[in-house]
Formats: C-alpha cells, structure tokens, sequence
C-alpha cells in the first residue's frame, strides 16, 4: 500500500524484533544463517503488516507537520528527509498517543503476536526438521529463507509459512492437518488417479505439508486429465460439504489439480432467513446455496466492496477476464506533501491455471463429465453401504468454516484502523459491529451473536482475521476469544443426507451455467464450431414455429422455482455490472424477471388470438412473476429509505432502472398491467437522477443513454414534462461527456476507456438514443451533429475485407450481434431508416444484414448474440429490399437448427436460462413476432413503437 512511502519504524517494531533474535540465538538446532534468514522474514512480514495498517496516519502526520510549520528545510524532498529523522526517534510515537489513544497498544499487540508466532515455528522446525524428510521436495539441508504471511493472519498472528532450501521447499501450517491426511486416505480408496492433495506431516495442532510446484500440462491429453479432474473435486466436494475452494487454494500441478487448503470441509449449513422478496426468491437462493456452487470451484464473481466483479474461483480466475481493483497507495511519496490515492491494478495470476491462456469454454464438458463420473460412483458406494465407513475417519478431525468473507473482513479492518476510527475508537467498533450485525441479516451463516460479534471486532482490531473451527462429530462453532457459535450437530452424518437430498439435475445445470461467469463479455458464447442447421425443410414452418415456441416455454414453466406465497423465479446466469453470477433472477429486463413477464405477456396475447398453442399454466406463471416483481421493487424501495447512502442502481435501458420503467410500459402496452404500470415506472424513474449523477457507464445497456427514449414515452403516457426535460438534461450531459476525434465521437468509461463501437456499450447505442431525443420537440441544440459524428464514428469500424465491425474489445476480431457489431449497427439503421430515408441508411442495413448472415448465424440462437438477433436484422433488410437471403429459406434454416439442436442460449449450452435478451426466453418471444399478424413491439430497442 505504501509504495515508497516508508518512514523508519524501529521505535516501534525494534525493541520485538530484538526480543526474537535473542530468543532464536538461545534456540539450539539453527545455524548462525538460519536464524538470520527466520528473523529476516519476521521482520519483513512484521513492517509490512505494520505499515498497512498505519501508513494513512503517517500521511496525515506529515501533512499536519508541514501545515504547521515544524518542517523548515528549504523544499518538499528535503521536508520530507527532516520528517524521516524526526519518525525515527521514540518521542515521535510516544506523541501519537494523544491524538491516537489506543494506536500504539494495539500495533504491540499485533506486533508481538507476529514475533511470537515466528519463534514458536523456530522452535516447531527444529523439533522436527528430521521428519520432513518424509515429504516429496522438502529441504534436507540447511534452511536458506523464510516466506510468513502467506495468507491471513488467525488467532494471535500465525499465518502459514512457506520455508525455502537449497534443495527443496516445504509449508508449515499452524493448523491441524488430520483433516488432509482423512482426505488423502479416502482419495486411496475411490482410486482417483486425477486427484491429489499435499502429503503432511502431523503434529496436533500444527503440521508441515509438501510444497507443490505449480506446472502447466505438456499437452492436451493432460490437459483434458487435468480439468475432468476438477470435475472429480467438485463431486466429492459435494459430498463433503467443502467450501471456499478458492483459485489459491488449488495448485494446477500437470495433469492434476491438487487442493492445497482443504480445512473447509463439512462446513455446516445455514437456510437463508426471508428477505422480503418472496418465498421463491428464498428457496431459489438457499437452493444456489446449498449446490455445488457452494464449493467455491465454479465461477462466480465478487460482490464485496473492493472486490466486486473478482472472480476468484479455482476453476475461473481467468487471465483477461478480471476487472482491475482499486488498492491504496501513497500519492506524492518523498514529499512533504504525501496523500492517500487509489491505483487501479492487474490482479495477479493464481497457480490454478494448467496453461498459460487457459480456454475453460472449450474443456467445460469435461468438468461435467468428471462431475457426474465420480458422482454417479459415490452414489453406487452408497447404495452398496460403503460410503459412510469411508468418511468416519473425518468425525474428529478439526475443520474450519468461512462464516464471513475475508474481503468482508479486510474491509472492516481497514475502516477500524484509519486515523478517525484510531482517533476514537469505540465508536468506529460499534460501526463494525453494527455492520456485521447486519451482515448478519443477509448472509447465511453469519454470526449474529452480540458477544461473537464483539470478539471478532476485538480480534479486527489487533491484527487477525477471526475464524471459527470445529471437528464435525461436534458441529458448534469455537470463534474469537473462545466464543461459542451454532448448534451441535454431527456435521458428516448432516453432509450425507445432504448430499442423498441433493437435486443432481439442478447441481449440473448450476455447475453448466457457472461457466459464463468466467467471462466478463456479456456477448460471450463457449464452443468453437457452429451448430448445424439440420435439413433445410421449407414445409409446414407454421406449425413448427408455433411448436417450437410451446416447446420453449413448457420448459420456462417447468424450470420455474415456485413459492407458497404465489411468488416465481428461476435460477440462471444473471448479469450485472459485478459480471455473471448464478442466482435468482433479478428484476432487469435484459436477463431478469421483467424480461421473462414480457415473454409470458405476449405468449398469452399470442395464444389467445389463436397464433399460439394455449398453455394452461402461462397466465399463473406471470401473475407469479409479477407477484415477485413487486415485492422486489417494494423491498429496494424500503432498503432506500432505511439507508439513504445506497447507491443507486445503474440507470440503463437494459440493466437498471430504465429497464424497470421500460419492462412495466410494455406489460402495460400487451394489456397484463393496467395504470398500475405507469404508477410503478413513475415511481421507479424518481431513482433516475441520483442513478445519472453517479453512472460512469454511459451506454444504453446500463447506462444513462439507455434513459433518453423511456423517458421520453413515460412522459407522454402520464403528461409529465419533467420526464422529458430528464431525457434532454441526459443529452446535454452526454455531449459534455463524449471525446471528439477525426474519425467521430466516442464515449470512453472506466470499464472501456478504450471507447467502444457497436450497440451495447457503444456509439451506435448511444448515438440512437441521441438521435431520438433530437427527432422531438426540443432538444437540445447540436443533438443531431452529435448522433451524426456517433454514427460516423461506427463507420470506421467497419472492415471492408472482414465484411463487419470491428469490436474493440478484441484484439482482432468482428462481431454481428446485437450487443455489438453488425446486429446492433443494423437495428439502429433500420430504425433511422424508416424514420428519415437515404442511401446511407439503406447501405448500412444492408451490410449488417449480411454479416449478420454470413456471420451471426449458427453459434447459438438468442437475442443478444445469437440467431433469434440476426433473424430480426435480416428481416428488416428483406423489408427494404436488401437482405442476403429470402425469408422462406432464413426461417426454414432457424427452424431446422431450433429442431436439430434444441434451443441453446449460448450462455452454457446445456443450461436453461428463462432471459429475455441473453436465454430462451427470448428465442420464444421471436418465435412469435415470426407470425405476420404479429403486433408485438421489438424488444431491441428501449421502445414501444
């Protein structure tokens, strides 16, 4: 954190450190080197640990001490060495105890915990250097360097140590390793040969455990060995309640993915309490809970402030498909003049990875596979009553159980150790607590005991990460300061039952959908080779269509997670600004519950006028939905009230608020809402102000561009002028926010500082919305010129020899779906078409009509990305009279590939996903706007027209 910022702390960590040299110079059994290489690391893991937690009061320190006149050298670098001189004398930190009371006490106690934790491994590695002999790779000569501080401090400073030879390396834990060995031994009798874990050498409460290498596969047969392995991980991690398998808890050694950290296993489970948004929202999230998604192999990406979006999942993780993170550094270092800053930073690579650009798309069937292989293996060992004796020697083995995240804690701790909260300490501990009483609230599992609460403050407060541990044949909980949490409880016999209860149909479909969360493209697709189109029949498409939509929408109702108090949802790959996640769906019309009323909606239009099979249970199903949209809406609503410093949802089109104002216009449009949808998009749109102020986005998907036409048509539908002066302020600051270059405007954001082309996230997208807003009544002078130098922008995307646009978040590559590329470009071009003419529009469809066909056809078959995107396109090109394929032989080939290959979303070709833009959803709603009587709007534009 501090960069160079590093005034002296010997006053403060020497006096320690002098305490453990004198104590490793009386241990017998070290070399005069070995014990200089052990305090070395000591001192090194002592001043960083140090300097993290008080480098923001030294700023201040020297800030307050130029401001004051103290420092009198002539300038900044010369004030700054005066400062240095006057840190390194004791009477410095003796005067911080006025304005900083507890400070001082609580960095010895961190301090000494730190050096007593460093003496206890001295004299543990001399006691048993001869017995690691045992482990592969680990030194037998002298002892040459010492790593402490990998990973988290727990329970008075210990943290794992990794301790470097000439000649080999080995880990010491200051845990309990009874539960490795267990594991080791039950790997031996399933025969596993892709599965590994580090052998160890046991000593009660500590152990030493085999270093391994990290070794990416030689080739593809390991390769293919190595993630059928991770399949293997994730069933018996289903079987043994494990968790937090996190990417640096798994070493990709060749062929094998070996767990290196395997303490959270049998982690007792807790059901989620009501959260106000409906029985199946609670069922479905205690259902994701409770699936193999719990295991934290799979894919997922991080909510915690610091780290939202982070995937750090040992199957994920992947290189190129991390957001940077924000981490503090010191501005100014060297001067007198130093202030805290953030620097956004590339994440490091874990070892999990088997290759050097791991393509997870293409082996994800073999994690499926290696999943149900050893899956349906455990499940024979238990029909035959041989699996339980296989897991008793588990009953006493001490486990640990991540009741809390640690990014959750690390944040807390960085709020109770800055100046203000040093300054005044108990209220700074009563806001921790407060917050992880409310944490409480929302995690499963969190401690909500005041008592546990205030000792994992307490232990926050000198230094550690709390942590709770049990052995499972007992199942309560020891935490901080010896508290006592959860119930008795035999935790293997619980697993079991959990595990003979499971749903394995909805544990593969969870590990299948997971995948997408490896990626932040929200375009992204797995798989290489396109789906075949199967016979080009032209007979019967009526028929078939009409099928195909029923065929579509039984399996929407089939899939949907019901409540008792007449709420639905479903459980699906859901976006957000975080990336994909597995869960409920949220109430976005992109992907969420407003998408799937729509597609329910219009089905029941639709059959009702006789251009669709009649589904008994649709008209329910939306009265569900519905049910469970409000309630969404009701509970934020209320959240917002109680707590006035939320932030605001994004405002997009798509994903965010505008996508709640636009959902509700529409169900009020097919007539499944009456005046009740224009009171709820009132209500929603009074978030949009605060929502533009804080968006960085600026697109149409999630940004404030995506507000401009909804706001527009709110206005006119309620008689509101405020809506559409909202809609011109978005114009005005748009025109304020774009980069003006030779080849057009752009709008660059922290997420594409690049600026992007295309529909989505881009110029396209943003220069629709700013060409609607000029076709009305006032807007605001130059909204045209802007959209024009949009448009021209997208036109040197264009590569004539690829026949596409460019998508500049590639390297090298075109796009032709909707969310960027051709798709997108020609949606907005049959728009601007139809509404003011010209050869430049017309050519411009007709482009995108083609790459679209030549391109956009036969990967997958939704909106976003897919056939169902391109279908519409080339339908508006047929329209004016230049579409690169009739239309009776573009939908017999949808038809045949619909038929040949099933719907596929393209999110995880074997998972259901219920959405509007990015699942199957979708693909329905198409399917019926295919009839020519069809009434029903686009839904790839934010517009009812």
């Amino acid at each position: 954190m501090a960069g160079e910022f590093d005034p002296p702390l010997d006053p403060l960590i020497g006096p320690a450190l002098a305490d453990v040299e004198s104590r490793l110079g009386a241990l017998t059994g070290l070399t005069s080197a070995e014990r200089d290489a052990i305090l070395s690391g000591c001192a090194l893991s002592v001043e960083e640990d140090v300097r993290r937690k008080i480098t923001r009061v030294l700023v201040l320190e020297v800030n307050a001490a130029r401001v004051t006149g103290r420092l009198r050298a002539e300038d900044p670098a010369a004030r700054w060495e005066e400062w240095k001189r006057e840190v390194a004398k004791p009477a410095f930190w003796d005067g911080l105890a006025g304005p900083y009371p507890g400070m001082t006490a609580r960095l010895a106690t961190a301090v000494r915990n730190r050096c007593a934790a460093a003496c206890r491994f001295a004299e543990r590695f001399v006691r048993d250097r001869t017995a690691l002999a045992a482990l592969p790779g680990a030194l037998s000569g002298p002892l040459e360097r010492v790593e402490f501080g990998a990973g988290d401090s727990h329970r008075g400073g210990q943290t794992v140590v990794l301790v470097h030879g000439a000649d080999g390396r080995v880990v010491y834990k200051p845990r309990s390793l009874a539960v490795d060995v267990a594991l080791a031994e039950l790997l031996t009798h399933l025969s596993v040969s892709s599965m590994r874990v580090p052998q160890a050498v046991t000593r009660g409460e500590y152990g030493w455990a085999e270093h391994i290498a990290h070794r990416h596969c030689a080739d593809d047969a390991e390769l293919r060995a190595f993630y059928r392995g991770l399949g293997h991980w994730l069933a018996l991690m289903r079987l043994l309640g494990g968790s937090d398998l996190h990417a640096e808890n798994l070493i990709a050694a060749g062929p094998h993915p070996v767990v290196v950290d395997c303490e959270t296993l049998f982690t007792p489970h807790t059901g989620a309490r009501p959260s106000g948004y409906g029985q199946a929202v609670d069922l479905a999230v205690d259902l994701v809970n409770t699936s193999v998604m719990r295991s934290g192999l799979l894919p997922g990406r991080g909510v915690a402030l610091g780290w939202r979006g982070v995937d750090m999942s040992a199957a994920g993780a992947l290189p190129g498909q991390q957001p940077k993170v924000e981490l503090p550094v010191v501005l100014g270092a060297g001067t007198d003049s130093p202030r805290m800053g953030t620097e956004a930073v590339e994440l490091p690579l874990a070892a999990n990875h088997p290759s050097p650009e791991p393509v997870l798309g293409r082996y994800w069937p073999l994690i499926i596979a290696g999943f149900d292989e050893l899956g349906e293996r455990l499940a024979d060992l238990d029909r035959s009553a041989k699996l339980e004796p296989l897991l008793s020697g588990f009953a006493d083995c001490p486990v640990r159980a991540v009741l809390r995240s640690t990014e959750a804690y690390a944040e807390l701790a960085r709020m109770l150790w800055h100046p203000a909260s040093l300054h005044d300490e108990a209220p700074a501990r009563a806001k921790a607590a407060a917050l992880l009483a409310r944490m409480s609230e929302n995690v499963p599992g969190a401690p909500d005991s005041a008592a546990v609460i205030a000792a994992e403050v307490d232990e926050l407060c000198h230094g550690d990460i709390p942590m709770f541990d049990t052995t499972p044949r007992v199942g309560v909980l020891t935490g901080p300061a010896g508290t006592r949490y959860g119930p008795e409880l035999d935790l293997v016999a619980d697993s079991v039952a959990r595990w003979r209860a499971r749903d394995h149909g909805l544990d593969r479909r969870a590990a299948q959908a997971a995948l997408v969360s490896a990626y932040l493209n929200e375009g992204w697709t797995p798989g290489a080779q396109a789906m075949s189109p199967g016979p080009i029949v032209v007979d019967r498409p009526e028929a078939r269509r009409r099928a195909l939509a029923a065929e579509i929408m039984r399996g929407l109702v089939g899939g949907a997670v019901r409540g008792a108090d007449g709420t639905a949802t479903w459980i699906a790959p859901v976006l957000s600004l975080t990336g994909w996640a597995v869960q409920p769906l949220s109430v976005d019309l992109y992907g969420g519950a407003l998408g799937v009323a729509t597609v329910l909606a219009a089905y029941a239009r639709e059959a009702a006028a006789g251009r669709a099979e009649p589904l008994d249970e649709v008209p329910g199903l939306l009265t569900a939905v519905l049910r469970t949209i409000r309630l969404a809406e009701d509970r934020d609503a209320a959240k917002r009230r109680e707590d006035l410093r939320v932030r605001p949802d994004p405002p997009g089109a798509y994903l965010g608020i505008t996508s709640q104002v636009h959902g509700w216009l529409l169900l009020r449009a097919f007539g499944a809402v009456g005046d009740e949808a224009l009171a709820r998009a009132r209500a929603v749109a009074e978030q949009l102000p605060a929502a533009i102020e804080a968006d960085d986005c600026y697109d149409l998907l999630s940004g404030m561009a995506g507000a401009i036409v909804p706001l527009l048509r709110l206005g006119e539908q309620t008689g509101e002028r405020r809506w559409g002066e909202l809609a011109r302020s978005i114009g005005v600051r748009l025109a304020g926010l774009a980069v003006r270059r030779p080849e057009g405007v752009c709008w660059p954001s922290p997420r594409f500082p690049q600026g992007l082309g295309g529909f989505a996230h881009g110029a396209t997208g943003i220069g629709w919305a700013l060409a609607r807003l000029a076709d009305a009544p006032g807007a605001p002078t130059g909204t045209r010129e802007l959209a024009d130098a949009a448009f021209f922008y997208e036109d040197t995307l264009y590569d004539p020899a690829r026949q596409g646009w460019l998508d500049l978040r590639e390297d090298d590559g075109t796009a032709a779906a909707w969310c960027h590329g051709a798709g997108g470009v020609g949606i907005v071009a049959a728009d601007r078409l139809a509404r003011e003419g010209g050869a430049l529009w017309r050519d411009r469809l007709e482009r995108a009509a083609a790459a679209c066909w030549a391109q956009g056809i036969g990967w997958n078959h939704t909106l976003c990305h897919g056939d169902l995107g391109a279908w519409e396109v080339i339908e508006h090109a047929r329209a004016a009279g230049v579409a690169p394929v009739e239309r009776e032989s573009l939908v017999a080939h949808l038809l045949g590939s619909l038929e040949t290959n099933g719907p596929i979303s393209g999110l995880a070709r074997d998972a259901f996903a219920a959405g509007l833009l990015p699942g199957l959803g979708g693909v329905a709603y198409q399917l019926l706007r295919m009839h020519p009587d069809s009434g029903l709007p686009s839904v790839l534009l934010p517009d009812l027209e």
